[in-house]
């Protein structure tokens, strides 16, 4: 379509897939309309293809892996509904011991009214394995309602690691209400990290099932609710084994009546000793009428085990922005200053032309609410 066209032109992905990515892949609605990986990674027998493809291609990994292990119908009742209707997507495998150095990337579109988009994506990363995958998406804004069910399941196998990035950015008529799993196994690695901007409801909290020893799960995310929004997100980790160990840290920001939330679970099960989790999330306010809150849950069941929590929620100092105005910067200005503090340890671990993509939505979001 023409528009994904200019949007592709605009983002610079033609250049910057040639320059700085492994593949990209792009779907319009339910259908996927554009996947291209580099050569080089292909003769190295990474797999990555739209869904239906890897269904066809793949057919036995394919549905080993498909919503079994990780994610089930029956999880709830969006698992469900996705199950029964789910349409294209990203389907990644990599090889044991290949180590895929530039990024993957895959972008979602939903460009209808009343609609939904049920995208899966599917990552296997095999033994030995490194990936850094990167998720984008966004709808243009409708007077209807839209919902966006989608579901992200990893599968981490022993020693590999896997990051995954995304950037959220739906109309602000959009249900969010994604499910995203990894299974992480013996001395695997899965990192989250997470921006969250758009739409008028967003439920999603990424889970980490440390099933095997030694694995470990780390977590990092902002979420930003303007007028008229409501961000649930956070993070769920299950200590299966010994040795386990999960990092939390997440970031909401609230501006213009608008309402942020981190609703985390750290669980630890019986016989996962030595396992250690630190949880940190903080929620800033940038005037009166905002909220946001912090819900964390900490469930353990092994005496052998460190587990810590720290939250802070507040206000836009006024000493702060006093001093920044005295300074000759404007309260906009000051603002935005401070904020781009508050989420710099998100935007560090992002690659660096979507640091600069993130830092630039929540920009043009205060200027809207702020002016």
């Amino acid at each position: 379509p023409k528009d994904i066209k200019e949007t592709f032109d605009r983002l610079g992905i033609p250049e910057a897939e040639k320059n700085s990515l492994g593949g990209v892949g792009a779907q319009y609605e339910s259908e996927t309309i554009y996947h291209n990986l580099k050569k080089d990674l292909e003769k190295k027998g990474v797999i990555f293809v739209d869904c239906d493809t890897g269904l066809k291609e793949q057919e036995e990994l394919f549905k080993k892996y498909f919503m079994t292990t990780c994610i089930s119908p029956s999880l709830h009742k969006f698992s469900a509904l996705h199950a029964a209707v789910w349409s294209g997507g990203t389907f990644i495998y990599i090889p044991k011991n290949v180590k895929v150095e530039i990024p993957l990337q895959a972008y979602f579109r939903m460009n209808s009214k009343k609609g939904g988009q049920f995208e899966h994506t599917l990552i296997i990363a095999d033994e030995g394995s490194e990936l850094h995958y990167i998720e984008g998406c966004s709808a243009p804004q409708y007077v209807e309602s839209s919902l966006h069910a989608g579901c992200v399941e990893i599968h981490v196998l022993k020693g590999a690691r896997v990051r995954y990035s995304s950037i959220e950015n739906w109309s602000k008529n959009t249900y969010n209400l994604n499910t995203k799993r990894a299974v992480v196994d013996e001395n695997g690695i899965i990192e989250w990290v997470n921006g969250n901007l758009g739409s008028h409801t967003t439920m999603l909290y990424p889970a980490s099932i440390l099933k095997g020893k030694n694995a470990r799960s780390d977590y990092i995310g902002i979420a930003y609710a303007g007028k008229g929004q409501y961000q649930d997100t956070g993070c769920k980790v299950y200590h299966l084994n010994e040795n386990t160990c999960s990092t939390v840290l997440s970031k909401g920001i609230s501006v213009d009546g608008g309402v942020s939330s981190y609703r985390g679970l750290v669980k630890i099960n019986v016989g996962a000793k030595n396992s250690k989790s630190s949880v940190r999330c903080d929620g800033l306010m940038l005037d009166n009428k905002s909220k946001a809150m912090t819900l964390p849950s900490m469930d353990v069941h092994e005496n052998e085990v460190e587990v810590s929590h720290e939250a802070a929620v507040g206000k836009v100092g006024e000493e702060d922005l006093f001093y920044l105005m005295s300074r000759g910067l404007s309260e906009e200005e000051s603002i935005k200053l401070i904020v781009s503090g508050f989420i710099e340890p998100v935007v560090k671990a992002l690659p660096l032309e979507y640091a600069v993509e993130l830092n630039k939505l929540i920009e043009l979001e205060i200027e809207n609410s702020v002016c």
